[in-house]
């Protein structure tokens, strides 16, 4: 069985670079891709953030599409707590309508942002504090883009334009067991964020699949994980390039605001002291990283942990050459577009 590989895109900002230098280098790194035959792409949200440029993927996604003719490109993800369902829906019906059959909606629950700023997204009326919400909005949300809410519904007869015989893909996406029991619930695929957490992945993937409940839409479940890789032409220089976002893991976890990508150059110095060497190291847990034969190793055992034919990469490298050198080399490796 051929294994799939895709790309997420946080659209990284490196120090001294700019907000515009990482949007740019998206769309770039999008073309490259689709030439080398990954097979999806997403872009992330995050907001109000020094280190991740990617605030609105609906947005990112029509370009990228634009740009693009054969991966599908969807959203990892759109926060849905933040917004109506309703908005939600026609923003990405309308992608269905131009790019019908390459449109992806990954939704997740996680702010993508502090608190200050998820208030102000919420227009100071934040969905967050009752769990009962996020189900009714991925509900609603299925629902519009097929129009299909139920008679009961106190929306019936309210259409999310354009309308048309094909809709996107709805993934839930989570590091937790919440959004893998949500998707198996509503039969639904599920993308476990490896990259976020480490731990448990695996089991809770295949509780998803144990618990999978047949939809109209989907009658086998359908999973895929996210993992960080940092691939170069020796498992050295590999070492050496993913330091950069090893201290920028670390400080997202120890700081407020980490602030942009650092060159590896800081990331050395930084090591020298032994407790932030250890604190880097354990962020290399979140991927793998090396050469291409230890790339594809450790993305095999991944996925062979996790039982699924689709893994997702997350490469970030301080040099842009380095982060589309690594997609090429693991291209190269998994024989992709062949």
């Amino acid at each position: 069985m051929t294994l799939r590989l895709s790309v997420l895109d946080q659209s990284p900002i490196r120090k001294g670079g700019t907000a515009a230098d990482a949007v740019r280098e998206t769309l770039e790194l999008a073309q490259l891709c689709d030439r080398l035959g990954y097979h999806r792409y997403w872009l992330a949200e995050h907001h109000s953030s020094q280190a991740l440029a990617g605030s609105t993927p609906e947005v990112l996604i029509a370009r990228v599409a634009s740009l693009t003719g054969r991966m599908k490109i969807g959203s990892g993800g759109v926060m849905l707590p933040h917004y109506s369902s309703f908005k939600v829906a026609e923003n990405f019906r309308m992608l269905e309508t131009l790019f019908p059959g390459r449109i992806d909606v990954g939704i997740g629950r996680a702010p993508g942002s502090d608190q200050r700023t998820m208030r102000v997204l919420a227009d100071g009326k934040p969905k967050w504090n009752d769990p009962a919400e996020y189900p009714l909005q991925v509900s609603d949300l299925v629902a519009w883009l097929h129009d299909a809410l139920p008679d009961t519904h106190s929306a019936r007869g309210v259409l999310a334009q354009p309308a048309g015989g094909t809709a996107p893909d709805v993934w839930l996406l989570g590091s937790t067991d919440d959004s893998a029991a949500l998707a198996a619930h509503f039969g639904l695929p599920f993308c476990f964020a490896h990259f976020i957490n480490p731990d448990g992945g695996d089991g809770i993937t295949r509780a998803y699949r144990a618990h999978f409940r047949p939809s109209v839409l989907h009658p086998e479940p359908k999973a895929m994980m996210a993992m960080g890789v940092m691939c170069a032409e020796t498992d050295t220089e590999a070492d050496l390039l993913s330091k950069s976002r090893e201290l920028w893991a670390m400080r997202l976890r120890t700081q407020n605001e980490p602030g942009p990508f650092p060159p590896v150059a800081e990331a050395l110095q930084a090591e020298k002291d032994a407790k932030t060497k250890a604190f880097m190291a354990a962020m290399r847990r979140r991927g793998v990283t090396g050469s291409p034969k230890t790339v594809r190793a450790g993305i095999e055992d991944h996925a062979t942990r996790y039982g699924v034919e689709e893994i997702m990469l997350v490469t970030i490298s301080f040099d842009f050459a380095k982060r589309k050198r690594s997609y090429e080399l693991i291209a190269e490796e998994f024989g992709l577009g062949a």
